[in-house]
């Protein structure tokens, strides 16, 4: 097989476009015909700008991109349930499957520091024209479901429904989300779904905000400011609401969820870094509420998720704003970056053609 068109991230904020080989299937593998890899703002945080992990958790120099949906090509000895022609999802940490937590299902906290790989972090990741996955890592994508749909639960939607499971949602529920990037935009679509009664959206972004009107994501959207939190009280009849999910990672946004949830309440961080600062009794203890941190999801998690995809009848590709080809890839990166856009995806052969 002719060699493959991969990207890597140097760290510089630059995307390196090179030549790879193509890899071939060992025991328990499958070769992978890429069809869609969105980027996470975690790869842009950690790796494009400047590679901030450490250790067995930095980034090792692979091929980028840890979002990836295709349709295997070819399958190794040993595979037991997936064959060529199938259309999937890959889970985007590989574990050691022996731990505890990989046991449950959370590879991504799996304990083993020799077997615990990401893919795009320290095993080749999606941002190929081939990527060689383990079977154990793969979720069935259904017909219903595109690839640019598949591509977002790897990482982004299967983070959020893992969220919003552990406060749950549902009509009762007015919901606050501080940050509305892909992951908060992800965060109204499943709230939608979930039966959400109310939902108010931050951001700084003018063209996230306008996106999260645009698709009906949220009733209402609030420029970041000194004033948010009075405005969700008048919002929400002086109250606050039910349930908040940090999006942003920022530390006034933080706060804010807080500060604008109810007595009762349940608050969610999502996003990823820095800090916050809050005073436990006043914002906390005396009003009886409940702070959950949550950190990506399991894998049997991702299959439900995907199944009642399926059910609502909705699309992640539409938080899709911009798709490019992997000869563009540095394009994806720079305007990922930028901040001014939804979802953006690498996409090959017919989800390129959307």
């Amino acid at each position: 097989m002719s060699p493959m068109k991969a990207a890597y991230l140097p760290g510089d904020s630059t995307t390196v476009l090179k030549e790879a080989s193509v890899p071939e299937p060992g025991y328990g593998e499958v070769l992978l015909r890429m069809k869609a890899s969105t980027i996470c703002g975690s790869d842009i945080r950690c790796i494009y700008h400047e590679h901030l992990g450490k250790g067995p958790e930095g980034y090792q120099g692979v091929i980028a991109g840890h979002e990836p949906a295709g349709q295997i090509v070819r399958t190794g000895p040993g595979c037991r349930r997936f064959q060529e022609g199938d259309r999937v999802i890959v889970y985007h940490i590989s574990g050691c499957g022996v731990c505890n937590d990989c046991r449950r299902g959370y590879m991504i906290s799996c304990t083993n520091p020799k077997y615990r790989r990401a893919y795009g972090w320290q095993r080749d990741g999606g941002m190929a024209d081939y990527l060689l996955a383990e079977e154990k890592d793969l979720v069935l994508l259904p017909d219903e479901l595109t690839f640019a749909d598949g591509a977002q639960v790897a990482c982004g939607f299967g983070t959020v429904y893992e969220g919003l499971e552990k406060v749950g949602v549902s009509g009762n529920d007015a919901v606050l989300i501080t940050g509305l990037g892909p992951v908060g935009l992800a965060t109204g679509m499943l709230c939608r779904a979930m039966g959400a009664r109310r939902i108010i959206g931050i951001d700084v972004v003018s063209e996230r905000m306008e996106l999260a009107k645009r698709l009906g994501l949220c009733d209402a959207v609030l420029a970041s400011g000194t004033d948010n939190v009075s405005q969700v009280l008048d919002l929400t009849g002086g109250h606050g609401v039910e349930r908040a999910v940090d999006c942003s990672a920022h530390p006034v946004a933080r706060a804010t969820a807080i500060r604008a949830t109810r007595k009762w309440g349940r608050i969610v961080l999502l996003g990823e870094g820095n800090s916050v600062e809050f005073n436990p009794s006043p914002d906390m203890i005396h009003d009886q509420k409940t702070l959950y941190g949550s950190w990506v999801t399991s894998i049997w998690k991702m299959e439900e998720l995907v199944e009642r995809l399926v059910r609502w009848n909705l699309h992640p590709a539409d938080l899709i704003t911009h798709r490019f080809a992997l000869d563009h890839v540095a394009d994806a990166y720079s305007l990922m970056a930028s901040g001014k856009c939804g979802k953006v995806a690498v996409c090959f052969d017919e989800e390129l053609k959307v």
